[in-house]
């Protein structure tokens, strides 16, 4: 049988020495490797294990319940963000009503790149919204987790070093491996139906598509923040409210102050 990797995170009920020693040694017994561990929340431990069988998995978890040392909180195939908590020691903080939206702050550029790279790895289509103010590092986090994924990454509009707004792709950039960034502002404020019908057929691709200020694509299109897989959010503190005002008026200087390309 193939090896298959399962993600297991259980809370301390009663912490002593030697606890995690008899877990490992359990799961050593019935043949269950551990890939990774870490601390993922306060009194709870995150495991990756890989097992060539999953009856030994459902074994470790009947032996589990009879233990009143620890209380089995996830054993499953992992998701993307239980390899990121093992990675990382925490969970990305997701909004509570919107499971789809994750929040960042900017010290955390690291695991948001982290976090990006691995959904940029995932094939197939998948559109996703990146919120922020101004030199938040939107922009260069994509850029960071497309060169962590392996991935070539086109602007197709952009404010990053002039303003870009594209009307055609050439020919090897239609590619499904490549992941296709939008400035919502600059697409919906300044560009022509030449760009908007670039962008239609852009997301008629089975590829990812980053929208920054999504907020702003969706008031100004036929598209919907519905239609978004992910909503990522970047803030410089944790308090910061995002006001597209500001983050408008700061786009519209950067493009009198630089210039632009329009190709």
């Amino acid at each position: 049988m193939e090896n298959k990797e399962w993600y297991f995170e259980y809370e301390i009920q009663k912490n002593r020495p030697g606890l995690l020693g008899d877990i490992s040694s359990l799961l050593g017994m019935l043949s269950i490797n551990i890939v990774a561990i870490n601390g993922v929340d306060e009194g709870r431990r995150g495991l990756l294990l890989l097992a060539n069988d999953s009856r030994n998995i459902e074994r470790f978890e009947s032996i589990l319940s009879t233990m009143d040392t620890i209380k089995v909180i996830k054993l499953r195939e992992p998701h993307v963000l239980d390899k990121l908590a093992v990675r990382h020691g925490r969970y990305i903080q997701r909004d509570a009503d919107e499971k789809n939206t994750f929040r960042f702050v900017r010290d955390d550029l690291g695991i948001l790149v982290d976090f990006m790279a691995e959904l940029f790895k995932q094939e197939g289509h998948k559109l996703i919204g990146i919120r922020g103010m101004p030199r938040v590092g939107k922009t260069e986090s994509i850029v960071a987790s497309s060169v962590c994924a392996n991935k070539r990454w086109l602007f197709v509009s952009s404010t990053l070093l002039k303003q870009t707004i594209r009307s055609q792709l050439i020919e090897d950039e239609y590619n499904n491996n490549n992941i296709f960034i939008l400035d919502g502002i600059v697409s919906t404020r300044r560009a022509n139906e030449r760009h908007w019908q670039l962008i239609r057929e852009i997301m008629r691709l089975n590829a990812v598509k980053m929208i920054e200020h999504p907020d702003i694509f969706v008031q100004n299109s036929e598209y919907k923040l519905e239609d978004f897989d992910y909503i990522i959010e970047l803030r410089n503190t944790p308090d910061e409210e995002i006001t597209y005002e500001v983050v408008s008026q700061n786009d519209q200087l950067q493009g009198s102050e630089f210039g632009s390309f329009d190709f």
